[in-house]
């Protein structure tokens, strides 16, 4: 996960990720869509190689990148246990669903539909 997340941690790289996401490029491709040098281009494919984050083909003298996402999943895991809700919000969000399904109950034993408003 270390290595992957150092590969994306550069902008250059992820730009690189993103422009593969659509289709396959050529080294060539990939190099003209960018100001820097095409030896920099390379060290950052080789990067992303290393990292299993694009695959390269042989094709005739030209290389072919790939997209790879399978070496993303435990990143997204991990990134995920981040963004989920913390403790207090799980609480929160349990107490309104009850709240709401409370009011549905008393609202329906009323005999109103639970869709209509309740005046006060």
């Amino acid at each position: 996960m270390d290595e992957v997340a150092a590969a994306i941690a550069d902008p250059v790289r992820r730009e690189i990720l993103l422009m593969l996401r659509d289709a396959p490029l050529s080294a060539g491709q990939i190099a003209d869509r960018f100001v820097i040098s095409r030896p920099a281009v390379s060290r950052h494919l080789r990067v992303l190689r290393e990292a299993g984050l694009v695959r390269d083909t042989a094709d005739g003298r030209r290389r072919v990148y790939t997209l790879v996402t399978a070496p993303l999943d435990e990143l997204t895991g991990w990134l995920g246990r981040l963004t989920r809700p913390a403790g207090w919000q799980h609480r929160l969000d349990a107490l309104e669903t009850e709240v709401y399904r409370t009011r549905r109950e008393r609202q329906t034993a009323a005999g109103r539909h639970p869709s209509e408003k309740e005046t006060a």
